[in-house]
Order: C-alpha cells, then sequence, then structure tokens
C-alpha cells in the first residue's frame, strides 16, 4: 500500500511538472513571434486556467508532502512579472493630482448598434461620454448609420471643443474627441482590410502629447464560430472539444501573425516620438501576455498595472473573459486609479479610463 501511494505521488509530481512548464510557455509566450510560430503564440490566453491548477498543486503538496510544494513556488517566482501583468494588485490607491488629465479607451460596438440619439430615448454610449468627465476620448468601432450620424455623435460631444474622426474601410472608423488641441491626426501605416490606427499630437498644457488610437487586428471569429465555443464550454464533449478548438486556434493564431507586423509599426512610431509624452491605448485584440503588448509596451508602462487591480476583463461577450483593451504610457508619465469600467453593459467590450499626470 505504502508503495502503490509513493508512485501515485510521482506521478501526481510528474503532472504537476508538466503543469508548471506550460505555465512556463504561456508566461513567456509574448516572446514567441506570431509570424513564425502563430500557434503557440496564442499560449497566453491559457495562462489563468495553468496559473489555477499550478496554485490548486500548491495547497495540495502543503497537505500531502511540503518538499513537492517548491515545484509550484519556483514555478510562480519565474513567473512572477507574467502574474503581475495580468492579474495587477494596487492595495494602495494615489489620488490623482490636481493636474492629472483624465483619458478613457472605448469599443462602442457602433454605439449600442446605432441606437438613436433622442431626448425621449437616449443613447447609452453617449450618454456615458458626455458624463465621464474626461479630457480625452478615443473611440473604436466608431460606425455610423442612417440611425445615427456622427452629428448626433458631436452634438452629445458638444464640451469637446476638438475632434478627429477617421474612416477605415469598411464601415469601421477610429474618433477622438479632446478637450485640448490636437494639432494633428495620422493613419498608422500597416496592412489590414478593416482595422487600424491613428496617432494624435495632442497640446495638453503646453506639453505636446502623442496619443495612439488602436484597433489592431480583430480575431474573425464569426457568430457560428463563438456558437461553437459557447457550446465547448457548456457540453465539454472530446469530439466537440477537439474539432472546435483547431477552428478556433487557427483563426486566432492567423490574427496574431497580423497583428505581429502592426505592433512593430506602432513600436517604431513610438520610439522616434520626440515630445512631451506618450499614450497608446485602445482596443488591441490580445491579451496583456501577447507579443503585440510587449512589443508595443517595450518603452512604456500599462497604466492597468501600475494602478488598476484584478483581472480587468474588458471583453464581455461569448465567454472570452480577457483583457484586450489597453492604456499604455511612458516612462514620464504615472496613471492613477486605471479602471475597466463594468457600469455600463451596452458593447461587447467595458470602457477602460485612468488619469495621467507627469511623474
Amino acid at each position: 500500500m505504502k508503495y502503490i501511494g509513493r508512485v501515485l505521488g510521482w506521478i501526481l509530481l510528474g503532472i504537476n511538472i508538466c503543469m508548471a512548464v506550460l505555465l512556463l510557455i504561456c508566461a513567456y509566450s509574448s516572446y514567441i513571434n506570431p509570424v513564425a510560430h502563430p500557434v503557440w503564440s496564442c499560449a497566453g490566453l491559457a495562462f489563468p486556467a495553468f496559473l489555477i491548477t499550478n496554485v490548486l498543486f500548491f495547497f495540495f503538496w502543503l497537505v500531502v508532502y511540503r518538499r513537492y510544494a517548491l515545484v509550484s513556488l519556483l514555478t510562480f517566482f519565474c513567473c512572477f512579472g507574467a502574474i503581475r501583468t495580468y492579474i495587477p494588485i494596487n492595495l494602495f490607491e494615489k489620488e490623482p493630482p490636481g493636474d492629472a488629465v483624465k483619458v478613457l479607451s472605448y469599443n462602442t460596438m457602433a454605439f449600442e448598434q446605432g441606437h438613436p440619439n433622442l431626448k425621449d430615448n437616449p443613447n447609452s454610449v453617449l450618454e456615458y461620454l458626455r458624463n465621464s468627465n474626461a479630457d480625452i476620448i478615443c473611440l473604436q468601432e466608431y460606425i455610423l448609420s442612417n440611425r445615427l450620424a456622427k452629428k448626433d455623435v458631436d452634438y452629445a460631444l458638444r464640451n469637446y471643443p476638438y475632434k478627429h474622426y477617421y474612416k477605415l474601410t469598411g464601415a469601421n472608423g477610429l474618433g477622438c474627441y479632446s478637450r485640448y488641441p490636437i494639432l494633428s491626426a495620422h493613419p498608422v501605416e500597416y496592412d489590414s482590410r478593416n482595422n487600424g490606427s491613428v496617432a494624435y499630437t495632442i497640446n495638453v498644457k503646453g506639453d505636446t502629447l502623442l496619443v495612439v488610437n488602436n484597433h489592431l487586428e480583430s480575431n474573425k471569429l464569426t457568430e457560428k464560430d463563438k456558437a461553437v465555443y459557447r457550446e465547448m464550454i457548456k457540453d465539454p464533449d472530446k469530439v466537440k472539444v477537439s474539432e472546435g478548438a483547431r477552428i478556433l486556434i487557427g483563426k486566432l493564431a492567423e490574427a496574431s501573425a497580423i497583428r505581429a507586423s502592426q505592433a512593430d509599426s506602432i513600436a517604431k512610431l513610438v520610439a522616434g516620438f520626440r515630445g512631451g509624452g506618450v499614450i497608446v491605448c485602445g482596443d488591441f485584440n490580445d491579451s496583456p501576455l501577447s507579443y503585440a503588448h510587449r512589443v508595443i509596451g517595450k518603452e512604456l508602462d500599462d497604466a492597468f498595472v501600475q494602478s488598476g487591480n484584478g483581472f480587468g476583463i474588458s471583453y464581455n461577450q461569448n465567454h472570452f473573459y480577457f483583457r484586450i483593451d489597453h492604456i499604455l504610457l511612458s516612462k514620464n508619465l504615472e496613471s492613477y486609479q486605471c479602471t475597466v469600467d463594468k457600469t455600463i453593459k451596452s458593447s461587447d467590450h467595458y470602457p477602460i479610463w485612468c488619469f495621467v499626470a507627469k511623474k
């Protein structure tokens, strides 16, 4: 009986080591080039699952055989940076200084699908933006329709004297509304069918800031693909999971490879800017542990890691619960109270905002 218990312990330890290795791969997947290894570059999406598994092993070994708990403990130490990036905890919240600027980024999903902005039936997205008290608003999926024209959006946000709208291919667009003068606005050159980025220079209290509003390559998941994923979650049949995973991973990997070159273009733009500071925000369509996030943020700090708490899940539908909306800041700027705002559920994204001030 003692021999059986020892063999079982070795088997569990072997499984624990495998889970630890997979967690390490997920933690450092942002260093995998999506063009060369598109599937492996998506490993960061599985990070929370393997993290939870290793946490369970850690507590199991603490009860059963403490020495083996060192495997998980050492793994956590090696993954500390990734854990901090994915699930930041900032217990002591600092109040923003009086000269801080509030920056808000929001994928509006076509402004509640073009719901009209009427006095007796207000558009919830526009109402939220109007009452946000943000100084700079960057919008993705700024999609207009015969039910909601640009003049309706401009009127709702009439307290913002400076504005810019850039139409991407198709119906998609990007928008910026600012209390401070927008000195210039130029699209970032990279290949994409329906997505894009716009770089604004904005004069904020005498400093020229580079603000880059992004809607990076979407994952091209159709409603059918999302239905397959929901079915996998509800009924994890082996055949369904195998077929569904193959389809989903293929599409995620394809989009990740496209985002890689887009991220390189944005990083090059940021590296070449000489001004008062840089703010890069928007819908990256990628998690904090991704090639796109790492490359764009190479010389920047993640505002949510600096001053946010928890997972900060910003995509809220179809059981794809990830933080894919980000605000990144240059080293001379500091964020305060970064928040993924779950008070509005009109879009498939939650808005993300923070206060920004010079260090």
